[in-house]
């Protein structure tokens, strides 16, 4: 719809690029076109709005088939006002030049003369066909309605064209859609229970697979297991006669190593018997050499020291005699020398001159 607004005694008014508008003042026609914006004097002018978009037409109507069955046609028209001029002299487009509002309802009669147009040839048709090819008529309706609506001379006679024509579904009523519907219904209950008796049966002959082959894993199990009992009772007597083998060697070992042991034993005893006789060999003959070397010695000495007391005088003798008897004596707590003594012993110790 155009947006008029209002500025002192006149009026705007602004167009949409969807909507055909003339202005027309008297007898002579101002403006026309789409998508206009002009001012105009809302007491002079008389203006017409023709809409030229493409709009859909829902058509929902009742048929009788040739067997007198009652089917519902469900379809859709798609129309636009083609030559808005004409449909503008043709129909009442005009819109209040004061507040743009339409001052009827133009497109309720191209509705109306659409929709009856559309059924007669429906009608016709479906009349001739019974209800179960009426059913699948979608095609030859659809073609009908269409090539009716583009020859008919009163669309063009008020500049409406149509651009497509569709049939969505024919239909039945509920109560012989269903029992159309039973046939088809029982054949795939048929087939399902077909394919459920299958799937059944299948399933019966898996279990029985299953079960063969739990039993053949069963006996296999039961000679595995025997097999392992044997193997066992093998491996402990194999144990067995090891661990027997294994205490005669340890036993033999050990016996050869206590001979081994007595026999270095005894050889070590011999060795330390022969060592410690050399041994004792050595020592006496060293204590034998050592006797004879210090006889020898002290012989030597003795006999050096004779040499010596043979050079000197008599006096230095006596002398060293009385020394020598002094280290012989006994302790001698007191001592006591007289004169008489004394000039005796020096007497004798001062040589003579």
């Amino acid at each position: 719809m155009a947006d008029v607004t209002r500025r002192a005694f006149l009026r705007h008014l602004r167009g949409t690029p969807t909507s055909w508008v003339r202005l027309q003042v008297g007898d002579r026609v101002r403006r026309e076109g789409t998508g206009l914006s002009f001012w105009y004097r809302p007491l002079r002018a008389v203006l017409s709005e023709v809409p030229v978009d493409d709009r859909e037409l829902p058509l929902l109507f009742h048929a009788r088939t040739e067997d007198f069955a009652d089917i519902t046609v469900q379809a859709t028209v798609t129309y636009r006002v083609a030559d808005p001029a004409l449909a503008a002299r043709r129909l009442d487009f005009s819109i209040d030049p004061r507040t743009g509002r339409a001052r009827s309802r133009p497109l309720d009669q191209v509705a109306t003369l659409l929709a009856e147009l559309a059924q007669q040839p429906a009608l016709d048709l479906l009349a001739r066909m019974p209800l179960a090819e009426a059913l699948a008529a979608i095609a030859p309706v659809r073609e009908a309605v269409a090539a009716t609506l583009a020859a008919e001379p009163r669309l063009a006679d008020v500049g409406v064209a149509v651009v497509s024509a569709r049939v969505v579904a024919i239909r039945p009523e509920p109560e012989l859609e269903r029992a159309l519907q039973t046939p088809t219904r029982e054949a795939v209950q048929v087939e399902a229970d077909r394919a459920t008796y299958a799937r059944r049966a299948q399933a019966v002959e898996q279990e029985r697979s299953i079960a063969e082959n739990e039993l053949q894993n069963k006996i296999e199990l039961a000679r595995r297991e025997q097999q392992l009992v044997e193997q066992h009772g093998a491996n402990s007597r194999r144990k067995v006669e090891l661990d027997a083998a294994a205490e005669l060697a340890a036993a033999q070992g050990k016996a050869e190593r206590e001979k081994v042991a007595t026999a270095a034993a005894a050889d070590r005893a011999r060795v330390l018997a022969g060592v410690e006789a050399d041994k004792e060999r050595t020592l006496a003959a060293a204590r034998a050499e050592g006797v004879r070397a210090v006889g020898h010695a002290e012989a030597e000495a003795e006999a050096a020291k004779l040499a010596a007391y043979a050079e000197l005088p008599p006096a230095v003798l006596q002398t060293l005699a009385v020394r020598e008897l002094a280290g012989q004596l006994p302790q001698i707590g007191q001592l006591t020398v007289t004169p008489d003594l004394l000039t005796d012993l020096l007497a004798r110790l001062t040589p003579a001159r």
